[in-house]
């Protein structure tokens, strides 16, 4: 029982390291006066819509802990309250840093690109460190606290309640202001990205900070917690305390070898950013592997082995999963290459081609998962698969850092396009930000892979816990939920889960519509009522779409987390535990598909335009570079905001089902 100790360690000690990173930026030098101004506007938009989300979030946290409380008293509830919370830190610790360090990264620009990377990458190791930390650190201290691992599931449903707000939040945030910025500025007005003319351009940059640093900080914070908890389930199940107590020291070690690989994270000034970003990667998979066979054979001697191939077999998807994303979605690869040939003959074939892209992206990752999924069973039976997903997810740490990169990088550039630094600066800024818009999409494929293999263990630990609840032991042969595909009640619960992805798309695509259409008039507005805006003399009203962005986040994101919440409910009391069960495979098998397909099409279209921008097909300002940007408009939401929603949609389901299956009457 020693062992339990060193998570909670671990955990605190990604905290310590987390605030001397955070520190080690602050000390950094701001910049000029201008550049602090629009650093603060960014930071002050940023934390006033996360303000405005949790405030929100308020009464139906609330609402969730009676609920728990009344029907099982103060665990369940507690441990739910300490999952959102925690989560809700860590958006706020993640934002604030990321927000404080563009206007410093943008200075860093002016010295050195080494010195650049390294105020970018200490920033969003920030928000990484904490991710890793506050979410080790809440599982392991309330397994100390009350003892059982069905308990502090609901930590999980909390961390992922608020993870969906805040992805579909930050989602709809940040593709109003992008749509609305790049439509009306960059097709209508002709003015280049961040042009300090746009009034949309501040919400712009702060929609950066919130879609990929809160929305995915708290997407992979619910994996993390999720996925730890399911194989501590499942092990409780298989090898009694060992079992338990494994999943957390592996914890423990994703975050020893991230610590270890931030010190990897350099460049020359000649050097290649991606490559020294890559090194944090590679470094914290090989010393994270090396850990895990030390654990698992002193542990579980003789099947140590089965279960540390099991681990491997997950940070194999880790690495498979982020080349097969970079090739699909690159533009230094045939598939987007082929979309900006596409453009030549308008938005049509461009965005005709964009979907094919994305739908043929979605054959190799599942045949990866497929193997993954079938070896770490084969090796170490139900728990490797919970063992392949915690491999995966306990490099969150360095991931999320690697993400969360990208917006200081993008942030920086806009400063330095709006402070009016010189193009010497921006190349720089440049370069940082073309490898973060890489990054993003290889983290976005990580979310999806980690959520697959989440939702697997998810699962397999429902299965578990409708074989303890006495009340449906007529369900059970041999000790085990069985699933016959003939019997009516699970087709249906297969075609319910299916459906439930395709309506929270709809929704979340429609609410950016609505969001970008108010947006774009009001940009419009700007342009034609304020005097001198585009001379440079008049100021736009920047506070305007701040406001308009964060108020359609805040209200079109509840009718997609009630459905989110609430079809899981209606399936598992209504229909029962078997079409509960087909309901979790159709959620998971849609919304995976979709994610895959929507996000790789996404960014296929983002740097088909990019493409297109740094000279091929003639250019800026073509008819060829005009349907690029319609393509990228439509693939904003796609990448942004409806493919990312679908990882926290099929976890949502699975950490509510096992909260519900020991309630479950049939």
């Amino acid at each position: 029982m020693d062992l339990l100790f060193i998570a909670p360690g671990a955990g605190l000690l990604a905290l310590l390291f987390a605030a001397y990173l955070a520190g080690s930026v602050l000390k950094e030098s701001p910049g000029n006066q201008k550049m602090q101004e629009i650093s603060q506007a960014i930071f002050e938009g940023a934390m006033a819509f996360l303000n405005r989300q949790y405030k929100t979030l308020i009464p139906f946290t609330v609402a969730i802990f009676l609920i728990l409380y009344f029907i099982d008293g103060y665990k369940l509830a507690v441990s739910f309250l300490v999952g959102a919370v925690s989560s809700a830190i860590a958006g706020y610790v993640g934002m604030s840093s990321t927000t404080k360090s563009n206007a410093r990264t943008t200075e860093a620009a002016r010295h050195s690109l080494n010195k650049a990377l390294s105020v970018s990458f200490r920033a969003g190791a920030v928000m990484g460190m904490s991710v890793a930390g506050l979410g080790l650190l809440g599982v392991s201290v309330l397994y100390i606290i009350f003892g059982d691992p069905v308990v502090i599931n609901s930590f999980a449903f909390g961390a992922s309640a608020i993870a969906f707000f805040a992805r579909i939040g930050g989602g709809i945030y940040t593709k109003a202001a992008d749509v609305g910025a790049d439509l009306v500025g960059k097709v209508e007005a002709g003015i280049p990205e961040d042009d300090p003319r746009n009034p949309a351009v501040i919400a712009d940059n702060v929609g950066d900070n919130v879609g990929d640093t809160a929305g995915m900080g708290a997407d992979l914070f619910e994996s993390y917690a999720a996925t730890t908890i399911a194989a501590m389930l499942i092990g409780n199940s298989i090898y009694g305390v060992n079992g338990v107590l494994f999943p957390l020291l592996i914890g423990a070690a994703g975050i020893a070898a991230a610590i270890v690989s931030t010190f990897f994270v350099r460049t020359g000034e000649d050097g290649d950013p991606q490559a020294a970003l890559n090194r944090g990667l590679w470094g914290t998979n090989i010393i994270t592997a090396v850990i895990a066979y030390i654990f698992a054979t002193q542990i579980f001697g003789a099947k140590g082995f089965g279960i540390f191939i099991a681990i491997v077999a997950g940070l194999a998807v880790n690495v498979l999963v982020g080349i097969i994303t970079e090739y699909y979605t690159s533009n230094a690869h045939k598939p987007t290459q082929h979309i900006a040939d596409a453009s030549q003959t308008g938005p049509a074939t461009n965005i005709i081609t964009g979907v094919a892209t994305g739908l043929r992206s979605t054959g190799i990752p599942m045949v990866v998962f497929a193997i993954a999924t079938w070896l770490a069973y084969s090796q170490a039976g139900i728990y490797g698969i919970a063992m392949a997903a915690m491999g995966m997810l306990c490099t969150a740490g360095m991931v999320v850092a690697v993400d969360s990169f990208g917006p200081v990088a993008d942030n920086a550039g806009g400063i330095a396009e709006m402070a009016e630094l010189g193009p010497e600066i921006r190349k720089t800024t440049d370069k940082l930000d073309s490898v973060g818009n890489t990054t993003a999409a290889i983290a976005k494929g990580f979310a999806i892979g980690s959520a697959a293999l989440t939702a697997l263990a998810l699962f397999t630990a429902f299965g578990e816990e409708v074989a303890k609840n006495p009340k449906l032991s007529g369900l059970l042969v041999d000790g085990k939920l069985v699933v016959n595909l003939t019997e009516p009640g699970v087709i249906i619960g297969i075609f319910l889960g299916a459906t439930l992805p395709f309506i929270v798309c709809a929704l979340t695509m429609e609410a950016v519509g609505k969001a970008a259409f108010e947006m774009i008039g009001e940009v419009r507005r700007q342009f034609r009522e304020i005097p001198g805006i585009m001379e440079g003399t008049g100021r736009p009203d920047y506070a305007k779409c701040v406001d308009i962005s964060t108020k359609a986040a805040i209200r079109e994101m509840i009718a997609p987390g009630l459905f989110a919440v609430g079809t899981p409910l209606l399936v598992g009391f209504l229909l029962g535990a078997k079409a509960l069960a087909g309901f979790l495979a159709g959620t998971t098998a849609a919304g995976v598909l979709l994610a895959i397909f929507m996000s790789n099409a996404g960014g296929a279209w983002d740097n088909a335009k990019k493409y297109i921008e740094a000279g091929k097909y003639g250019g800026k300002g073509t008819p060829t570079h005009a349907a690029a940007v319609i393509g990228d408009t439509v693939g904003d939401p796609f990448k942004d905001t409806s493919g990312p929603a679908m990882n926290p949609l099929i976890k949502v389901a699975g950490t509510i089902s096992l909260i519900i299956a020991p309630m479950l009457f049939f």
